[in-house]
């Protein structure tokens, strides 16, 4: 079982309205929130998994949790908090790509502490941690607790999915995300990541620094352009993005994330160990089904995540 930190909210995607009358506003709402959305993924691709995360007791906290145990992943480690859902509101530009506003001072997802940390056994097989749960407060330092104790345990996996609007403040997030890349085994960073935290420095480089400390293996993704990755053991090389209608990206990032862990898992190689034995056969194999996963979540609208039996697997 795969344990996902973070948080979980509504995307609010805005609608065109028959009318025209400019006080009037349509919103489509779909549950969202990078980490809920690699446990969901994880969960249609056949892995089990929990996430750990506050969620409010209001309407929209409560649907959140339907959404969990509809599809699928252990409540065992959700907290709740007598504070409101955040609430991202997302415009979608030509290429697909989107940008978020978040409302979320103050609400559930930012709340856990170090206090709510759970114990846990040998049936959880990693961690995974990611988005701006890594930097608001207190669910920041909560996450870095769990993730210095849990490091060389079990296999953690990192996103930083920069979302500047919820922090803005790019020291902090170049200072946290340097400190939990120590405790890494397995980092998926975007292109646009990379060029927020460090503009003006090669990307290659930037993650071979990375493989410098314990991690084992980068996945850069470049949106249209496919995937490089970067592996201690075998170097760098590119896979090319499958060709699809791209209805939008959201949730793109999150599937390549869950399926990275999916095909780990299927080979039984969810482990430190695992990874470090990995041959570059296997790892071209395991990028190629996260590159047609995450197109398959593309061709939809909002985070839609894929089911395993879509996907084919050489």
């Amino acid at each position: 079982m795969y344990l996902v930190c973070g948080e979980a909210l509504f995307d609010f995607f805005s609608e065109d309205d028959a009318s025209g009358l400019a006080s009037k506003v349509n919103f489509k709402a779909i549950a969202g929130g990078s980490p809920l959305n690699v446990a969901v993924g994880l969960r249609r691709l056949g892995v089990d998994a929990a996430l750990f995360a506050g969620l409010s007791t209001d309407y929209l906290g409560r649907r959140l949790l339907q959404v969990l145990q509809d599809e699928g992943v252990q409540t065992d480690y959700l907290v709740d908090f007598a504070a409101p859902t955040t609430l991202a509101m997302v415009a979608v530009g030509a290429n697909g790509s989107p940008q978020y506003s978040f409302r979320g001072e103050g609400c559930a997802d930012r709340q856990l502490t170090p206090e709510h940390l759970p114990a846990l056994g040998p049936q959880v097989r990693g961690l995974h941690i990611g988005s701006f749960s890594l930097v608001v407060q207190p669910i920041a330092d909560t996450l870095l607790a769990l993730v210095r104790r849990e490091s060389g345990k079990r296999l953690i996996s990192l996103d930083p999915n920069v979302r500047l609007n919820p922090e803005p403040n790019i020291e902090l997030w170049r200072s946290r995300i340097a400190t939990l890349v120590e405790h890494a085994d397995l980092i998926k960073v975007s292109d646009e990541d990379l060029t927020l935290l460090y503009p003006e420095q090669d990307p290659a480089r930037v993650i071979d620094g990375w493989l410098q400390q314990r991690c084992q293996l980068v996945f850069l993704t470049r949106g249209g352009e496919g995937a490089t990755v970067f592996s201690r053991a075998h170097g760098s090389w590119s896979v090319p993005a499958c060709v699809v209608k791209i209805a939008d990206t959201v949730g793109a990032g999150d599937t390549f994330q869950a399926a990275l862990i999916t095909w780990l898992t299927e080979q039984q190689l969810d482990s430190i160990e695992g990874l470090r034995e990995l041959s570059r056969e296997q790892i071209e194999t395991m990028v190629r089904f996260a590159v047609q996963a995450a197109a398959l979540t593309c061709s939809k609208t909002g985070p839609d995540m894929p089911y395993r039996q879509q996907l084919v697997i050489d």
